[in-house]
């Protein structure tokens, strides 16, 4: 599919998706412009994967919900934004029934974004506003280098002695974070 200057939804984003030499590409939607994303590290990859772990076995050990890998999500009445969450944890009060194979028509109760060497800490700042504004509740931005996590909201940061809450999202879920960087 070659890319021309219009606005693109996640229709077309679809496509772009399910077009063979895209295999091994990641793509947002913001505001009907297509970015391509670059890969992960494998510091990066390492976090997810424990991470997401962690979680799953959470969730469904308390029934909660669904937790995902590098899914994108968008709210149901603005088909023009789509992000792709690193890990994404949605209830199953909010997820919609049946899952769809293609993307998430709502946005994640909570959000993961790991810093990648790539990004400015200003541009995942940012990511994690739109999250917010998008309708996900918690954002946690991880930032390997740091060994530490940003909460958001409210805007806190949690270092190696720390651990990790669910808060009122995952009740109950905690993770020393320690544990979560290799």
């Amino acid at each position: 599919m070659e890319l021309k200057q219009r606005l693109y939804d996640v229709d077309d984003l679809w496509e772009l998706y399910c077009q063979r030499e895209n295999d091994h590409l990641r793509f947002e939607l913001i505001d009907g412009e297509i970015i391509e994303m670059s890969g992960p590290g494998v510091l990066h990859g390492r976090i997810e994967i424990r991470l997401g772990r962690y979680l799953d076995i959470f969730a469904e050990e308390n029934n909660l919900g669904i937790v995902t890998g590098a899914v994108g999500y968008y709210p149901a009445d603005d088909r023009y934004n789509l992000l792709l969450p690193d890990v994404a944890f949605i209830s199953f009060e909010n997820a919609p029934v049946p899952v769809p194979e293609k993307f998430m028509p709502t946005m994640p109760d909570l959000a993961v974004e790991i810093k990648s060497p790539s990004n400015t800490l200003v541009e995942v700042r940012e990511k994690a506003e739109r999250y917010l504004r998008m309708g996900t509740a918690l954002v946690w931005i991880i930032l390997p280098a740091q060994e530490s996590v940003e909460i958001h909201p409210p805007a806190e940061t949690l270092g190696i002695g720390d651990s990790l809450s669910g808060e009122d999202i995952l009740p109950g879920f905690e993770l020393e974070l320690r544990r979560l960087f290799p």
